[in-house]
């Protein structure tokens, strides 16, 4: 599991390369499908990560106002801030941690119980959705997506 963190993070912080060479108003304009523009779902997917890592602990989740953070080195400060928690849990994580069930949270009410280790592959697999809405998005621009692949991201045996 840590690899797919690992990979989703590099594929991260490929993409905020990529942003750097594309204008403002291109990253922020909305587009079909995913929660907005590109920096938007950059976003998105980085305080969701953060929240469901506080959710599985009992803290409480607040949502961040993207109108807070609507530019490229404000999306990459949040997610420097957020990765550190995120970063620790993961590269922390135990096979005993899989069946834990998310404790009660002030503010949410479950309408069924999650494991960690099923919200771990979620929010894996959240970010990989994603970041495929992202790669449409570069191609309508007429820009090369960044590489989706895992091959040969030294990652095959990543320990933490």
């Amino acid at each position: 599991m840590k690899e797919l963190f690992l990979y989703n993070w590099q594929v991260r912080h490929d993409w905020y390369q990529w942003c750097e060479g594309v204008p403002e108003e291109e990253l922020l304009k909305k587009r079909t499908g995913g929660v907005g523009g590109i920096l938007e779902t950059l976003f998105h997917i980085i305080d969701v990560e953060w929240s469901w890592i506080r959710i599985m602990h009992g803290k409480p989740d607040f949502q961040e106002k993207f109108e807070e953070y609507n530019t490229l080195e404000r999306v990459r400060e949040l997610d420097a801030v957020f990765h550190q928690e995120v970063s620790a849990f993961v590269q922390n994580w135990e096979d005993r941690y899989e069946d834990n069930v998310v404790p009660d949270v002030e503010g949410i009410e479950w309408e069924e119980r999650y494991t960690w280790g099923e919200i771990m592959r979620h929010t894996i697999a959240h970010e990989i959705h994603h970041i495929g809405q992202i790669s449409v998005w570069a191609r309508e621009l007429g820009k090369k997506p960044v590489s989706a692949n895992f091959i040969g991201r030294g990652l095959g045996n990543a320990k933490g």
